[in-house]
């Protein structure tokens, strides 16, 4: 049996498909520039219609913000910057085209993997997918496509490339095991939204299996049995039909509220990046969107920030179609790891600490009052909750919220008919935020807590860093303490709480979360249903005497010990 993490819940019994990339032995030869050029322009024209083709058959299955990393490669593959600088070294160095290509692309990697920025770190995969498939089309090879898959199969693999993961055909690929990635890894979230079994960060996978035997995929524990017995397949065939069962028992529960066994209600929400993935939290029983990631219409807006009629359309829309259940609009969060094609961000030794988010649209109002005219003038059309993130002083957001006033008094005067109960609140994710959460919650409507960025900063440790990972605890006492002081500052002051960080919608966490008193709970929209069957089954008072004692442990693995054996997880 072999160990990963589980990305995607669920369990496959299939056959390995083992998906090995064709190796490239590029040597360099001298050549004419002319010929070389040519044959350039073709893999260049190949390597377009070849990403194009995968986001077409991506599109069928896959939500349009993780379609987004196809934009990415095809921006990159038609970036005169980047074929320029191939052909100058072919014509520079008269060298064959794919040498020059890999030299380009070795250049570029190394320069963007050195980078502390996590973002333009993560530009270096789509570099290398990027060439690779420009070089294959250079020398002739092949590269396997998974979409052409006609029996069930357990792909198994290094990696997934966003163009594997893209290809994937859910009718006959059952589920995958990678020996990288991690939870937020891009394999995994697209998994999660193609719904199909995954476990990831599975050591020795590779040499572990051949291709063609048998193989069991339990993504509930994050193992692989491999070459199961009879025995084992029975049992694994047994837990795959509780398992389809449960799933069939949770779609039940879709209309139901969220309420615990003494009756303490809660709102169970989902996160969405674009007005798409509604169709998602209404099939799965949200009872409002507790975080809609404007930026990403800033991040497909092609050569400027989008108008304000363009996300005035996209807001009404998601407003509309929740038919008056809270809906929250996160205002710009850009910069860190998320860039802009159209606008250059200063130079900062550490983007994370710098000018982003509400940073930037208290730099730029200009920015920030179209963003915020746009969702002013939907709020006609819904139940409008506006919120500022990164947030780190009450200055902060008492000056983003006089930009509002602003925008609604011009909007007035100008007589547009806007909603008459539009909530302003602010995103918890800066521990000073936290910690002044009493103070801040005087001038806000709400709050809701980031908890990814919260935890990293509290724990001043990069998530996406594997050698500190192990600091990224969220139920870490420390944690805990930082999210009561939020929830208890809000309700000091008659303000209600929500949670649109990967915390809220963990498990283990819910039980803690409920018993700090928690309001509302943003997850992802596939997370809804089970969350909801958790939460009904537990007691609120008992839940609040599990969550005192909680936060006066030590250490994490504590906590998480205390909730099992209280929930019996």
């Amino acid at each position: 049996m072999l160990k990963g993490i589980a990305a995607s819940q669920g369990i496959a019994i299939a056959k390995v498909y083992k998906l090995e990339q064709p190796v490239l032995d590029i040597q360099k030869k001298e050549a004419n520039a002319d010929e070389e050029l040519a044959k350039l322009d073709a893999a260049f024209k190949k390597t377009v219609a070849d990403i194009e083709k995968i986001k077409t058959v991506a599109s069928k299955s896959l939500k349009e913000e993780e379609l987004a990393i196809f934009d990415a490669h095809l921006m990159m593959a038609n970036d005169p910057e980047f074929r320029g600088m191939i052909e100058e070294e072919i014509k520079n160095s008269n060298v064959n085209a794919e040498y020059a290509a890999n030299t380009v692309s070795a250049n570029m990697v190394a320069m963007f993997e050195a980078m502390d920025d996590e973002y333009m770190r993560g530009r270096a995969a789509d570099i290398k997918d990027v060439t690779f498939r420009l070089m294959c089309n250079l020398t002739g090879k092949e590269i396997p496509n998974l979409a052409t898959l006609d029996e069930p199969v357990i792909v198994v693999a290094k990696d997934l490339t966003p163009s594997d993961t893209g290809s994937l055909n859910k009718e006959f690929a059952k589920g995958f095991a990678t020996e990288m990635g991690g939870r937020t890894s891009h394999s995994a979230i697209m998994a999660r939204s193609l719904e199909i079994p995954a476990v990831v960060g599975c050591k020795g996978i590779l040499d572990g299996v051949k291709n063609g035997e048998m193989i069991v995929l339990d993504a509930i524990n994050g193992e692989v049995i491999v070459n199961p017995s009879n025995e084992e397949i029975a049992t694994y065939e047994k837990k795959a039909e509780e398992y389809a069962a449960e799933k069939a028992a949770l779609k039940a529960m879709k209309d139901q509220p969220s309420v615990s066994t003494d009756g303490h209600k809660v709102l169970l929400v989902g996160n969405i990046g674009s007005p798409a993935d509604v169709d998602g939290v209404l099939e799965n029983g949200g009872e409002g969107v507790g975080l809609f990631r404007s930026e990403f219409l800033y991040m497909k807006s092609e050569d400027d920030f989008p108008n304000e009629d363009t996300q005035f359309a996209a807001y009404k829309e998601v407003l509309e179609r929740m038919e008056g259940k809270p809906v929250v609009i996160r205002t710009l969060d850009i910069g860190g790891d998320k860039k802009l094609n159209y606008y250059t961000f200063p130079e900062e030794m550490n983007p994370f600490l710098g000018v982003r988010a509400i940073r930037f649209c208290l730099m730029r109002k200009d920015i920030f009052k179209t963003q915020l005219r746009a969702l002013i003038r939907a709020s006609a059309y819904g139940h409008l909750c506006i919120m500022f993130p990164m947030i780190a002083t009450v200055a902060e957001f008492k000056e983003a919220k006089a930009c509002y006033e602003e925008a609604k008094a011009e909007l007035v005067a100008e007589g547009v008919k806007i909603g008459d109960k539009i909530e302003v609140g602010c995103m918890i994710e800066i521990p000073a935020a936290a910690v002044l959460a009493d103070q801040l919650a005087k001038y806000a409507d709400f709050f809701s807590i980031g908890t990814n960025d919260l935890i990293q900063y509290s724990m001043a440790a990069d998530r996406m860093s594997e050698p500190v990972s192990y600091l990224y605890q969220p139920l870490n006492p420390s944690i805990l303490r930082l999210v009561k002081m939020t929830i208890d500052g809000a309700h000091k002051n008659g303000k209600w709480c929500g949670m649109c960080g990967e915390m809220a919608g963990d498990e283990l966490a819910a039980p803690v979360l409920l018993g700090l008193g928690l309001d509302e709970f943003s997850m992802s929209a596939t997370s809804i249903l089970r969350a909801r069957k958790m939460i009904n089954g537990l007691s609120y008072e008992e839940m609040q005497g599990l969550a005192a004692k909680a936060v006066e442990l030590d250490t994490c693995d504590e906590v998480t010990e205390l909730v099992k054996s209280a929930v019996g997880k």
